[in-house]
């Protein structure tokens, strides 16, 4: 298996993130991740998807598929590009005086932090790549989760490598 990461702006409008979806969906592809927000220009948004193909050749029917989506405006697979990636996680951990140093300790040298603290628990905020993320977790993991919750991948290339084909248009 093959893990692409696959980037496209969209129109902003209700039902397209569905389409888009239900597109992966009736090929029976697996979306590892999809994270969706904003993007610079008004009514755009971004949509970042992580997908695991078995050849490259599927990627290819992808983009073209979701290229004929009325309010899909631009799909590039960033995955051979240099991009910049980002996850967030929040991680809620049990916690008791003996263990606090410690874990304290480990979130340190992954620059995550302290979001929220009670009696009994705490909550860790880590953001940075899907396995920095990972290892974090695997870290942790011995002093207990009680939850996680975490974004998926959102991504975009380095430097100007997008931005000089990227369409300018204006919602009316």
């Amino acid at each position: 298996m093959i893990k692409r990461i696959i980037s496209l702006t969209v129109l902003n409008r209700p039902g397209v993130l569905n389409r888009i979806t239900n597109l992966f969906s009736k090929r029976n592809y697996n979306i590892e991740s999809i994270s969706v927000g904003l993007s610079e220009q008004e009514g755009v948004s971004r949509i970042t998807c992580v997908v695991q193909v078995e050849d490259e050749r599927i990627i290819e029917q992808i983009t073209k598929q979701l290229n004929k989506q009325i309010d899909v405006l631009k799909v590039v697979d960033i995955t051979d590009q240099s991009i910049v990636a980002r996850e967030l996680a929040l991680i809620k951990v049990p916690t008791l005086p003996t263990t606090r140093n410690e874990i304290y300790s480990l979130i340190e040298p992954f620059r995550a932090s302290i979001v929220d603290v009670s009696k009994d628990s705490i909550v860790i905020q880590i953001t940075g790549e899907s396995e920095k993320i990972e290892a974090f977790i695997e870290l942790i993991k011995p002093y207990g989760i009680k939850e996680l919750a975490r974004t998926g991948s959102t991504a975009f290339p380095r430097g100007m490598q997008l931005q000089s084909n990227s369409p300018k248009i204006s919602i009316v």
